[in-house]
């Protein structure tokens, strides 16, 4: 069953962020926060996707062959269809350029 309520799905890097008072970095609003940094690995080691960024394909078709990134979505979705599920889930990555938006253009579809 899909989700009857909108959800806002948003990209970022932690690279990018304001501090807060203590020097860490502060993640945007969203009712869950995914830190991809450690969990899948970056694929502008990539050299051939290094100058593209999660909206073109090349770099989507990269993200979801790294181990752990099919589950994550799937986790992911299944965590938006919860009937009291977030109405915004933010995804980051260091730069926000190719994990974190490669997610969140594969998980918008």
């Amino acid at each position: 069953m899909r989700s009857t309520h909108p959800i806002r799905l948003v990209s970022f890097g932690y690279l990018h962020l304001p501090t807060g008072p203590d020097g860490s970095p502060v993640p945007p609003a969203a009712g869950r926060i995914e830190d991809v940094r450690d969990r899948l690995r970056d694929p502008a080691a990539a050299r051939d996707v290094l100058d593209l960024d999660g909206l073109n394909p090349r770099v989507q078709d990269v993200v979801l062959n790294t181990p752990g990134a099919r589950e994550l979505i799937a986790n992911l979705a299944d965590y938006a269809d919860l009937p009291a599920g977030p109405r915004r889930i933010a995804i980051g990555c260091a730069g926000g350029r190719h994990r974190a938006s490669g997610l969140t253009e594969i998980l918008a579809h």
